[in-house]
């Protein structure tokens, strides 16, 4: 996960439209229509499978409050709102952080969490939080695990003890970290899929040098997802992953959207430009985003954090108006220094 270092940059103002929103904890549409702006799946989202999200929502929500944001998984059909959480080696420290930062985004609508079996104490953490919270059913909860590590349990230990931490007897999705031990982990991720363990399989990289793997490993395996780093200022899995992912069918999740900080350090002094509110971004950190979101092979990004403040200003981008191909184009050269 990276860590946002943009208390200068981020407007406190921004969250007029999502925090105007409370609640939306029907937020996996799996049988209802996607609102204006969302990618279209191939065929209407199944109606037989359970539901993620279980119960009324808590508060109602604005006639006026803009649209969620979702995206279709390929393989399945199922909805998932397009912004969600990462996390990184969560300190003890932090539990209380965590917990609120998991409340505020139940009520705003963001159902997935994503965490690796590498990262400390994370999934505890949150596997704690949503048990006390009660609200685990109404997330979409992503691990990851590898193949080979002296430091840490791998396969089917490794699987384990993910399911324990994060006190569930499902994984919704289970990723192989960083391309360690594809060969072997798949197979078995395979089966732990078809026993019901886990919902959906996929693989990770936040490495640009790993593109090239990472598209073989697309080409040659049955995958649900991908998870790629790609930000406005790293576009190179444009070329490469992306075009892939939507041509194999395959739900692409994002990592790095602010390129581990560094967008907001070249943002800051800089204002937003003047046609921002006509695509409903009130912040960089939305402008960003926004940008990423609206790549139509992109399924959801994860942006961390572990305030709720920058959460709040995250999951502001997941609703009102997406950008289009022009639009995009345009964001592009503004932040490029091409136009204003």
């Amino acid at each position: 996960m990276e860590h946002r270092s943009d208390s200068r940059v981020t407007r406190r103002g921004v969250l007029a439209a999502s925090i105007a929103t409370a609640a939306l904890t029907s937020r996996l549409l799996r049988a209802a229509e996607p609102p204006p702006g969302t990618s279209t799946p191939s065929s209407s989202p199944p109606t037989t499978s359970a539901p993620i999200n279980k119960g009324p929502a808590t508060v109602s929500v604005p006639v006026a409050s803009p649209p969620l944001i979702t995206k279709a998984i390929p393989s399945s059909g199922e909805w998932l709102p397009a912004i969600g959480l990462g996390s990184d080696a969560f300190r003890n420290d932090l539990r209380e952080d965590i917990q609120a930062e998991l409340k505020r985004m139940n009520e705003l609508g963001g159902v997935v969490v994503d965490t690796a079996a590498a990262y400390g104490d994370s999934e505890a953490i949150i596997g704690g939080a949503l048990e006390s919270l009660g609200i685990r059913e109404k997330f979409f909860l992503a691990t990851k695990l590898v193949g080979e590590s002296a430091a840490q349990p791998i396969g089917a230990e490794s699987l384990a003890r993910s399911l324990e931490r994060l006190r569930t007897r499902r994984l919704d999705l289970l990723q192989v970290h960083n391309l360690n031990g594809v060969t072997e982990l798949l197979p078995r991720m395979q089966e732990w899929k078809k026993e019901g363990r886990i919902r959906y399989l996929g693989v990770t990289t936040s490495r640009t040098s790993q593109h090239a793997e990472l598209a073989d490993v697309m080409r040659t395996h049955r995958l649900d997802f991908v998870q790629v780093d790609y930000s406005i200022g790293n576009r190179e899995a444009e070329s490469t992953v992306l075009p892939l992912a939507q041509e194999r069918g395959i739900a692409v999740l994002i990592n790095l959207p602010f390129g581990r900080a560094s967008l907001f350090r070249q943002a800051a002094g800089r204002a937003l430009p003047p046609w921002a509110a006509d695509i409903d971004v009130a912040s960089w950190a939305q402008y960003f985003l926004k940008y990423v979101i609206s790549h139509p092979a992109v399924t959801c990004v994860i942006p961390g954090s572990t305030s709720v403040a920058h959460l709040e200003d995250n999951q502001g981008a997941a609703r009102g108006r997406v950008p289009d191909a022009a639009m995009r184009r345009r964001m592009e050269d503004y932040w490029d220094g091409k136009a204003a």
